[in-house]
């Protein structure tokens, strides 16, 4: 079927390999590139670049059933730079990059560049093929990352693609992450976006190299058996000139109406979900960074200012029925997933959603939106909130610890430390922590290691695996060199050993949605801020307990209620002097072991005692029963 007119009708979900710019072979030889740009509404359209001398002595042709304008241009070349010369509708002309372009000029230029996609042979054949469905239960530990201050050359100069890949494979090995989800890496005009304000949805941005360079990252990860995710940006573009803004004149890519189509705040233009172009546009773009650059998932940025037509408004235009709810981007949203859920059943797609917006992560067939994850930043508001709260008040804050369990199962969450809690003068996340720096450093621990208990896939920002004192800077690297100081080290070695840990114990993920795989085995003792849990695995012999004391005291000879009779372990414990704890002793026998008590106990058949370490995270595991279990 003809892909101009499957583009028409929003159901050209490969609209890349028709539009844009490729080179012509003709008998194995090439001769020149072909061009083709939407532009409905324009008088003219010229081809302008390098290859011509920026004239305009290349005009184009236009199909008009389809609005689409083409041209062949055999002096074009590779790396040629070029653009659209458009005389728009309004009668002005517009110099604009080309909406498909695969390559672009680095920032302050912004010309398109001629690329072509045949330009990488890949080697991850066995990691794809394994590749399972995105809800089959497995371990995800993700790694946050903005790819411009991870590291840079001692110059303070960009790292390429390549170079990064290298140290970043080997580094998420030892610290035993499983998926890197990388802050926009589309091509975008000012680094203080974090590239969240894309001008080339088709091109990964030229800072760190090129296309193919891309390809070499993603690669290279998956040769080591790391997952890559992309935060993917559908919800607005930046009102840069040469970009997709009154593309032909008139508003082509977005709405016309401001109250509708515009993020003041964000000094950004909104998508018109309601034209069928732009929904082809934008739901080719997340296949063509699955199909062409093989990644493994896509977070969706700001699905809450797409959902509500009144979002950061303070006037905004109601839907037909008068209310906030934005249906046509509700129905592209489920469109999208629709079509990723058909053809990419690997792929993972995470909304990041604040509101209580109902099915977020429920399928379409149900009334669901149709993701396969959601952010859960209820959960990150509660706890760092509570964890910020000095310890003789967190009595007071007891219910909104626990509070997270309440909905933990009604969407399937991931549990996120992301880069927005430690920018903006929030602090970073040791900071966040009360009281003197031992203080901050044990309840980062026992942070970390409640959020590994807890139900849902883990997320943490870069950076946060060994403690800097400081918010992340975009502009500059990481602060690499604090790992020379014990306490940051000992912190990276924890946060490791956690990750690990993690991995390897089935009942901390194997139930992750449904209280199949948790228990509160005692979250009632307020005024010792003790919090008991049980994470369940397919039987007792795989239950793993954990022992929270969220008060810098140590609390001799507590009753721990466990499920059965036998000889508990600790299998970690972030208040082990390795990790820069007080190496406070928990109590175990010779053997280094806890033997239940058989008398029941909170509600429990029986209990082992235990000497709980200050502001501490304890892990335990049964290692032998006494009797048959039944």
């Amino acid at each position: 079927m003809d892909p101009g007119y499957l583009f028409n009708t929003g159901n050209n979900r490969k609209s890349y390999l028709s539009l844009g710019s490729f080179p012509i072979s003709k008998d194995g030889t090439e001769e020149g590139f072909r061009f083709s740009v939407w532009a409905p509404n324009a008088r003219a359209v010229h081809v302008v670049g390098d290859f011509n001398h920026w004239s305009v002595s290349h005009p184009m042709t236009r199909n008009e059933n389809t609005g689409i304008w083409t041209l062949s241009i055999a002096k074009a070349k590779q790396w040629d730079r070029y653009k659209y010369r458009i005389i728009g509708t309004d009668g002005r002309e517009y110099y604009k990059g080309d909406p498909f372009a695969r390559h672009f000029e680095t920032r302050p230029s912004d010309a398109s560049i001629l690329y072509d996609p045949d330009d990488y042979i890949w080697k991850d054949e066995e990691f794809c093929a394994a590749r399972t469905h995105a809800f089959e239960a497995r371990p995800i530990l993700i790694y946050e990352m903005h790819l411009g201050s991870w590291r840079r050359h001692p110059d303070g100069n960009f790292m390429n693609y390549r170079q990064i890949a290298c140290d970043l494979a080997k580094y998420c090995i030892e610290m035993g992450y499983t998926h890197v989800e990388l802050m926009p890496v589309m091509e975008h005009p000012l680094d203080d976006s974090w590239g969240y304000q894309i001008t080339g949805f088709f091109a990964v941005t030229s800072r760190f190299g090129t296309p193919a360079d891309f390809k070499f990252f993603v690669d290279h990860l998956h040769q080591n058996g790391i997952c890559v995710i992309l935060d993917w940006v559908p919800a607005h573009f930046p009102r840069n000139l040469e970009g997709l803004i009154r593309f032909d004149g008139s508003p082509c890519y977005e709405y016309e109406d401001p109250r509708i189509g515009e993020h003041r705040e964000w000094g950004t233009f909104v998508f018109d979900f309601s034209k069928s172009e732009v929904r082809s546009f934008l739901i080719s773009n997340a296949t063509f960074w699955i199909e062409e650059f093989h990644v493994d998932g896509l977070r969706v940025d700001a699905v809450s200012s797409m959902l509500y037509r009144n979002y950061g408004r303070s006037e905004y235009l109601p839907n037909v029925h008068g209310g906030t709810d934005h249906y046509e981007a509700v129905d592209f949203i489920r469109q999208l997933n629709s079509v990723i859920r058909e053809h990419y059943p690997h792929v993972m797609m995470i909304a990041e959603e604040s509101t209580a917006w109902p099915k977020v992560t429920h399928p379409v067939a149900e009334g669901g939106l149709g993701f396969t994850h959601k952010w859960n930043m209820g959960w990150m508001h509660d706890t760092l909130d509570y964890f910020q709260t000095d310890s003789y008040a967190r009595i007071w804050h007891h219910d909104q610890f626990c509070f997270s369990m309440v909905y933990a199962f009604s969407e399937n969450f991931i549990l996120c430390l992301s880069h927005d809690e430690v920018v903006h003068g929030k602090r970073s996340l040791l900071d966040k922590m009360p009281g003197d720096v031992w203080r901050k450093f044990a309840s980062l621990r026992t942070l970390l290691t409640y959020m590994t208990a807890h139900p849902g896939a883990k997320l943490v920002f870069m950076g946060s695996e060994f403690a800097p004192y400081i918010e992340w800077r975009f502009y500059e690297e990481l602060e690499w060199f604090m790992l020379k100081y014990d306490a940051h080290r000992q912190m990276k070695d924890f946060t490791a050993e956690l990750n690990r840990l993690y991995r390897s114990e089935k009942s901390l993920w194997i139930y992750d949605r449904s209280w199949d795989g948790f228990e509160w085995m005692d979250n009632t003792d307020r005024d010792n801020s003790v919090f008991i849990i049980r994470r369940k695995g397919e039987s007792q012999s795989e239950d793993v307990y954990v022992v929270l004391n969220m008060i810098p005291v140590p609390i001799n000879a507590y009753k721990i209620p466990v499920a059965g009779p036998g000889r508990y372990r600790i299998i970690i414990n972030s208040d082990d002097a390795s990790f820069g704890g007080s190496g406070y002793s928990t109590g175990e026998d010779p053997q280094g072991v806890f033997q239940t008590i058989d008398e029941e106990w909170k509600g429990k058949p029986c209990f082992f005692e235990m000497n709980l370490p200050p502001l501490s995270g304890v892990y335990l595991k049964r290692v032998s029963a006494d009797r048959t279990e039944t």
